[in-house]
């Protein structure tokens, strides 16, 4: 039997923290609502707003973004009803952050 750090591919899980909307960058949790196309998506903030988030090409190669997806997201500061989409969370990443409490009532889907 071979240990599973020994496998091509089957090394240990990495373990490491989720970012977190940063409060002073103005940043906050936001659920893909409906996807626009041209790289954009309606987004429903976690101040109660219904916003539409632009997918940045580096986020948009990296990952899809489908409807339901826990995101951090930045509103403009010139338009308050745009934003742009900075990190998108996994399912089980999501989850996680429910259970403990850290996503707010106004958006928990979770």
């Amino acid at each position: 039997m071979v240990p599973d750090g020994d496998k091509p591919g089957g090394g240990p899980e990495e373990v490491y923290r989720s970012p977190l909307p940063k409060e002073y960058k103005r940043e906050m949790f936001a659920i893909a609502d409906q996807l626009l196309g041209a790289s954009k998506i309606r987004v429903m903030c976690a101040d109660g707003k219904s916003r539409i988030g632009r997918i940045p090409g580096k986020l948009k190669k990296r990952m899809w973004i489908r409807e339901g997806d826990l995101l951090i997201i930045r509103p403009w500061e010139f338009q308050e009803d745009k934003a742009d989409i900075l990190f998108r969370y996994t399912r089980t990443q999501a989850t996680s952050l429910a259970r403990r409490r850290m996503i707010p009532e106004v958006i928990n889907i979770y």
